[in-house]
């Protein structure tokens, strides 16, 4: 990254700099998280006076638990974490596996390329859950459909897709052919951080390197039985496009799990909460109970089943997840107000 860099092209905005006190704005240094390594993590900061270093690794400490990639940090002259600035986005999920807690996945994104390959791993169920997820996060979604120059139709494709939501952009695109990719540089532009979401092998990693000009991604084959990837990316970073963006690429999610994100849903599945809104009763589950215009929107073929059906499992998903989330969180208040009281306890006995 050259020394001459500035807070905007790192994406800083007025959302960030109305954080930051008079005070502050003189006295700390202003960094973001380019990357997550196993030791700590990459920051980037805009060029001081008698100063080369724009870019060094932060070790990890217990301050930083909740810190991810496109965070920004404030630091001390020593380079010492104070605090991260609260987020104009963010993204998470529920961790892979049966743990139950929420795993930070990137922060401060404008938008997410939300990438499908156009042989058997379209989609449509798929491509509506990172759909809810990114809404959620408060980032713009844009699908991206690669591998065009595999498929003989790929509009038929781009029309589906777009019937998820009339105003959602859809792109198809040949991820190794530069030009192919162009309309995609519309949400690159200087300082602007565009994220990636796909299941592995869809060719996030050929993307990745086709808009940065060069082999940022190691990239892998296809295996012919299944037409599933190899999965190549390894660890969350932030690359500096020659259009000034900042790209962000994520290791596939095999295990991609809602939780707390009944808005992404509503946002993703609009027209199905429209319906919803004019059901005769309040708590109708949209099974059998009279007055159900979302039934009849089924019957009247107004509505898609095979859409209904991912709308009401995703919600499923949500809600188990997000009240075993909740029963943790207060798990683990009872059992910090149960360690306060012990501790307090033990104080006055030694006092005594």
């Amino acid at each position: 990254m050259s020394n001459s860099i500035t807070l905007p092209q790192l994406g800083w905005q007025p959302f960030f700099q109305q954080q930051l006190s008079l005070e502050e704005w003189g006295q700390v240094r202003i960094a973001r998280v380019m990357a997550h390594h196993r030791n700590g993590f990459l920051l980037s900061m805009a060029q001081e006076e008698n100063s080369k270093e724009t870019s060094f690794t932060l070790p990890i400490n217990s301050k930083m638990s909740d810190v991810t990639v496109g965070d920004w940090l404030l630091l001390d002259d020593d380079n010492r974490f104070i605090r991260v600035l609260d987020r104009l986005s963010e993204f998470s999920r529920k961790a892979a596996g049966s743990k139950v807690q929420a795993q930070m996945i990137a922060a401060n994104v404008d938008t997410v390329f939300i990438v499908c390959s156009l042989n058997d791993d379209f989609n449509l169920s798929r491509i509506e859950r990172y759909l809810a997820l990114t809404h959620d996060a408060g980032a713009e979604p844009v699908v991206v459909l690669t591998k065009a120059d595999c498929c003989d139709d790929p509009y038929q494709y781009v029309q589906q897709v777009q019937q998820l939501e009339p105003m959602l952009m859809v792109e198809a695109v040949n991820g190794l052919d530069p030009d192919s990719v162009t309309p995609l540089l519309h949400w690159c532009g200087v300082g602007k951080t565009v994220a990636f979401l796909g299941s592995s092998g869809v060719g996030k990693s050929t993307l990745v390197n086709t808009l940065l000009g060069s082999e940022a991604q190691q990239t892998g084959g296809i295996r012919e039985d299944d037409s599933k990837g190899r999965h190549t990316t390894t660890g969350r970073a932030m690359h500096v496009m020659p259009s000034g963006g900042l790209l962000l690429d994520t290791p596939g999610m095999r295990e991609l799990q809602l939780a707390s994100c009944e808005q992404g849903i509503a946002d993703a599945f609009s027209e199905i909460t429209e319906l919803a809104e004019q059901c005769r009763f309040s708590d109708c589950q949209h099974q059998t109970e009279p007055g159900c215009t979302v039934q009849a929107a089924l019957e009247s073929g107004e509505l898609d089943p095979r859409r209904f059906k991912n709308y009401e499992k995703l919600k499923r998903e949500q809600a188990r997840n997000g009240a075993s989330l909740a029963e943790i969180r207060e798990q683990n208040r009872s059992l910090t107000k149960m360690y306060r009281t012990t501790q307090s306890a033990s104080r006055k006995r030694k006092q005594g």
